[in-house]
């Protein structure tokens, strides 16, 4: 199964693997070099195919939960000041993800959006420290009845050229749902109110919609 935002990228990589291959077969006649081209032809076409998957991954949805937006690795637990939204101290757990990782955003908590706002920015390395302030963004705020108001920040990497964000303000999301996509690469900040227990520990792999971010 694959993401929709995939689809055009997906349809011009298969003509463009088709034509490889047949334009290899007839025109290259060095047996290892006509092999070779078409074996990297295959490559990036299941690196394509690959990115844009989309795993079935329902939950059963748990308000005294927080789950993982994404797939990727734990890099962040601290205690911060977050200075767009709230102005104040908040945990910022951070998730990154290579472009190997399912690049869907998924819905962490249920709520009502009380904020979406999207940033153009730079394209630093998404672990770089002022990745979170400085890169091309979007930041959106769930007021959840357990938690009270979680922020998530998509984060565009050194690759990620494009964002997609689906949260828009004065709707009900539900988690687990699709909330967007990021583009190749890149990075997701959760802001959680201070006192909340975290469930996991840094380097950590996170799976979305299945690791348990904190608990109530």
């Amino acid at each position: 199964m694959f993401h929709k935002e995939g689809s055009k990228i997906i349809l011009i990589a298969s003509i463009l693997f088709v034509a490889g291959i047949v334009l290899a077969g007839e025109f290259v006649t060095l047996a290892w070099l006509r092999i070779a081209l078409q074996l990297l032809a295959l490559f990036f076409y299941v690196m394509i195919l690959q990115f844009f998957r989309n795993p079935n991954r329902t939950i059963a949805v748990d308000n005294n939960t927080i789950v993982a937006p994404v797939d990727g690795k734990v890099v962040v637990i601290e205690e911060v000041f977050e200075a767009e939204y709230f102005k104040d101290k908040r945990l910022q757990v951070s998730i990154f993800m290579s472009p190997i990782n399912v690049h869907v955003t998924r819905y962490a908590v249920s709520g009502l959006v009380k904020f979406s706002k999207y940033h153009p920015g730079k394209y630093l390395v998404a672990w770089h420290p002022k990745a979170s302030t400085e890169n091309e963004r979007t930041t959106v705020v769930i007021e959840n009845s357990v938690f009270g108001e979680i922020m998530y920040r998509q984060i565009a990497g050194a690759l990620a050229k494009r964002i997609v964000n689906y949260a828009e303000e004065g709707t009900q999301v539900v988690q687990g749902t699709d909330a967007g996509f990021i583009k190749f690469g890149s990075r997701v900040d959760l802001y959680l109110p201070l006192g909340t227990k975290v469930n996991v520990n840094l380097n950590e792999k996170a799976i979305g919609n299945k690791t348990v971010i904190a608990v109530k």
